[in-house]
């Protein structure tokens, strides 16, 4: 297992390589380029400057989390190929860095989705929150804006040129399927696949947060059924899974059963815990198995078993001693601390158990 820390570059992040590297445990940074929109071509100088400025602190950059994929791919637009074609040399450019893993998604037009940034716990702490009543009686323009006035960062997945035209790319979705997204990614998949091998990437498809179909738009990242498919439609070890017991965890799928039958295909995990209700609702809280719906330390186990050799970061975490003045939501320091030492305390437990 692999410990790394999600960070979002100089000038764009709080949190400093030099505040991550006293975490116990971290050796690689994921990384992008946030400021790229989907679909355009990296510039090597610039993944030149971020590798110096990651490996000058100690540090790998095995892990790239995102290389977007532009909604006309999405789609199956004409456009596409071009699109697909400036994927396809953003991943030898980073290949040509070292680059191991790419995480990805193929989300219809959000990459997550919240109804409130900083809802309050008992214990004093307040953390991402998804109120499932609230998406079937919002309209997806009034949610951006309510959630936009509340952060002052940016956020993956909810970028400004994205969201500038959400009406006209609602249109272009209406009357369109899960099997004509299965098609299109497909597709994607047969062209981007081969490129990967030949630089040595693997391919690591996040799953859809929440793992449910929101505002009409269809999820297909959502249980084992569809993982199994899609995983057969390039049948290939370069295409494999970003594992994120919280997306998943948003619905009674069984996680440890998940990495039982996928290790094999796993690349990336993101490890975070969610408190699931009865009436749909989730919010994020602790790591800690006794705090949420999904058995983290069963998580662990299961991956100990495979002897699970990829990637890991602690995900979303919760906001506490007042960092929601300043982090970007869900991606403060101090939980995700937190998250890695219990992550890599049950690691080392089980180490010593043999």
């Amino acid at each position: 297992m692999k410990m790394t820390f999600r960070w979002y570059g100089e000038g764009n992040d709080q949190i400093t390589l030099d505040q991550i590297k006293q975490i116990p445990g971290v050796e690689g940074i994921v990384w992008s380029l946030h400021d790229m929109p989907a679909g355009v071509l990296w510039d090597e100088q610039r993944i030149a400057e971020v590798e110096q400025q990651i490996k000058k602190s100690g540090f790998n950059i095995d892990v790239v989390e995102s290389v977007n994929v532009h909604e006309d791919i999405k789609l199956g637009l004409e456009s596409r190929d071009q699109y697909i074609e400036n994927y396809k040399q953003t991943l030898r450019a980073l290949g040509r860095f070292g680059v191991k893993v790419v995480c990805y998604n193929f989300m219809p037009v959000f990459d997550w989705t919240r109804t409130e940034l900083y809802k309050s716990l008992p214990d004093g702490s307040n953390a991402l929150f998804f109120e499932k009543s609230k998406i079937s009686e919002i309209d997806p323009i009034e949610l951006i804006e309510t959630i936009s006035k509340n952060t002052d960062v940016t956020m993956p997945g909810w970028e400004p040129e994205r969201l500038a035209n959400l009406k006209e790319t609602f249109k272009l979705y209406q009357d369109f399927t899960a099997e004509d997204l299965w098609k299109n990614l497909q597709y994607f998949l047969e062209q981007i696949i081969p490129v990967a091998e030949e630089c040595g990437i693997k391919m690591a498809i996040h799953p859809d947060d929440p793992a449910f179909p929101i505002f009409g738009l269809p999820r297909i990242i959502i249980n084992k059924e569809n993982i199994q498919r899609f995983l057969g439609l390039v049948d290939n070890p370069y295409n494999g899974l970003t594992l994120c017991s919280g997306s998943l965890g948003s619905v009674n799928n069984d996680i440890p059963d998940l990495i039982d039958t996928f290790h094999e295909r796993i690349h990336f995990m993101h490890i975070r815990n969610v408190k699931r209700f009865d009436n749909g609702d989730f919010i994020e809280s602790s790591h800690r198995a006794c705090d949420g719906s999904i058995d983290i330390v069963q998580v662990v186990k299961m991956l100990y078993k495979h002897n699970y050799q990829g990637y890991v970061r602690p995900d979303h975490g919760r906001h506490i001693w007042g960092e929601e003045k300043w982090a970007r939501p869900g991606y403060g320091l101090y939980d995700r601390a937190l998250g890695i030492m219990y992550i890599n305390g049950l690691w080392d437990a089980l180490n010593h158990e043999t």
